[in-house]
């Protein structure tokens, strides 16, 4: 698919990924619909994006009335879009034991359901419109390997996976291409608005260390994201550590399970310079 004019839903675009997915697009030629929660970024990123914007939005993807609201408002502008990006992502850290309902449901309400609102609202309109489309859910490397001590976190990104895998299945007769981006460590500000419990709570900071020390550029997965809406994979792992771990999974479990263990251990072990 080429995106030149094509209208291009990203949310969570205020920041990271979804800013960088925006820019990109624009670049490309394609007309941007951005939501974030945070409106100073909204208003920053419009800027940017010039006559490029088509519409620029304050919207709670977890919220159900909020991106109904958005959706009719794109679709008052244009038929469907063409490309959905379902980025806006929260994180939460610790055990299971460590983390309460009310950061379950703070979760899951952005990282799944955000997705599934993203879908639910604008898909049938791009269904009837009949021309095909792509659809971009951002899973994480954490949703192929499921790592220890983010264990709600894993849980969301499992899920985006399998939902993608099973949409991608439902809307091939469509001509609509469905693309779970799976991400390894990306330089974003995910780490500062995260929830962190227990111990993982306790070395935050070397956390978000970590992430702006050895992360990959947003640009990294805003360029697979384009690229993946010309070549329709089903998953696409971004950055060296992803592909590295993506690998390990099917061709060697044991030895992945073991460094997971030993990546929980980095970020929980009090002695950890």
């Amino acid at each position: 698919m080429s995106t030149t004019n094509k209208v291009v839903v990203v949310t969570g675009a205020g920041s990271g990924i979804g800013r960088a997915t925006a820019l990109a697009f624009a670049r490309d030629g394609a007309r941007i619909v951005a939501s974030d929660v945070d409106q100073a970024r909204l208003d920053s990123l419009a800027v940017e994006l010039g006559d490029r914007a088509l519409l620029i939005q304050r919207v709670d993807v977890s919220d159900r009335g909020q991106m109904a609201a958005f959706a009719a408002a794109v679709h008052a502008k244009v038929a469907a879009a063409d490309v959905i990006v379902n980025n806006a992502g929260v994180a939460v850290g610790g055990t299971f034991l460590e983390t309460s309902l009310d950061d379950w449901d703070w979760l899951l309400g952005v990282n799944l359901k955000g997705v599934v609102h993203g879908c639910h609202y604008f898909l049938p309109a791009m269904v009837e419109r009949g021309t095909g489309g792509h659809v971009i859910n951002l899973s994480s490397i954490l949703g192929i390997f499921p790592a220890p001590q983010v264990t709600a976190y894993v849980a969301s990104k499992f899920a985006v996976l399998g939902l993608s895998q099973s949409l991608r299945a439902e809307l091939a007769p469509h001509k609509i291409g469905v693309t779970a981006i799976c991400p390894g460590m990306i330089s974003t500000g995910i780490i500062d608005g995260s929830r962190m419990s227990g111990r993982v709570g306790e070395r935050k900071a070397k956390v978000l260390a970590a992430f702006r020390k050895g992360g990959a550029p947003p640009e990294l997965v805003a360029s697979a994201i384009l690229e993946a809406v010309r070549t329709n994979p089903a998953v696409r792992t971004v950055g060296r550590d992803a592909w590295t771990i993506h690998a390990l999974t099917r061709m060697a479990p044991r030895l992945s399970t073991a460094l997971g263990a030993k990546f929980a251990k980095r970020f929980t072990s009090h002695s950890a310079p």
